[in-house]
Parts: structure tokens; sequence; C-alpha cells
């Protein structure tokens, strides 16, 4: 059963959610994004930034990813939309991801009270639009020449999925 924890809980997991990220970022980031920061000092800053809603995500306590929300919409007493951002090492792609997004989904709705999850992910992303769809995610839209991908106009798909209305 996963686990999920804050980076710093051990100085181990925030190097292996790191080494994660270093592998995928050309997945996950555009071209402005490190802003001429190291990839540690980036990462670093994002943890920092995205706190306390950063987590690892922790199995036989080895690092399998990470998921966390930014661009928060809400205030003190009601948060009602964030941007979910995740990575996972490749030998846990599959069913374990697919368990790994409902849980969060289901945290983030039950335990943190949002109303709507959204996720930006690059067209050519099919293993992620696969795992947002599985855990309940639509398509809401496209963005064209969004960002800047390898010094080329890169498209963004707007996934979202909604706490279900009582």
């Amino acid at each position: 059963m996963p686990n999920f924890l804050p980076p710093y809980e051990k100085p181990a997991y925030f190097e292996q959610a790191l080494f994660l990220y270093s592998k995928f970022s050309k997945f996950l980031d555009d071209d402005y994004a490190r802003n001429g920061n190291s990839i540690y000092e980036y990462f670093e800053n994002l943890v920092k930034y995205t706190s306390p809603f950063f987590y690892v995500i922790v199995e036989n306590n080895q690092v399998a990813g990470f998921v966390y929300l930014s661009n928060i919409i809400g205030d003190s007493n009601h948060l009602h939309t964030a941007e979910l951002t995740t990575c996972f090492d490749k030998k846990y792609w599959g069913d374990y991801t697919k368990l790994c997004a409902s849980i969060f989904i289901n945290f983030c709705f039950k335990k943190l009270g949002f109303k709507k999850i959204k996720a930006l992910v690059y067209p050519d992303n099919f293993r992620v639009k696969t795992l947002l769809k599985f855990a309940g995610f639509q398509k809401e839209g496209l963005l064209k020449g969004e960002t800047l991908r390898n010094n080329k106009l890169q498209d963004i798909e707007i996934y979202s999925c909604r706490k279900a209305e009582k």
C-alpha cells in the first residue's frame, strides 16, 4: 500500500524524488521552468513553493513517485481548485499508478476539501492522459501554442475532475 509523505520525512526521499524529476523533467516542464536555476535549485524551490501539498509516494522505503498540487484557488477556509502534477518511476507504471491516483484524488476531495482538480498535459504524454482518464478526469480543452518546449511552440491539454455532488 503506498504511503504519501512529505519529501523531507527522510533525506533520501528528497534525493530519490529529485532523481525522478531529473529523469522525467522533459515531460513535466517547458523551456521557462528552471529560469537559469540548476535542477537541484529548481526542484528544491518547487517543493518549498508547493508545500504542504507536495508528497513523495513511498513503497518499501523507496520513492515510487511524487505528486504535488499547485496554482491553488481558494482561501484558508475553503480550497476550491488545484493543478495536479505527478511523476512515477517506470517500474511502478500501470496498476500501481492507478491505485495511487484513486487514493490521491479521493484524498484531495474528501480530506482537503477541493471541488475540482485539473491537470495540464502535453498532448504526446499518453501515459499520463490514460492515468487521468482512469481516475475520472475528462478533457476540458486545448491551449494552442501555450508555451515553448525544446524551443518550439507547444500545445497543452487541460483535464479536470470534479468532486461528485451529493
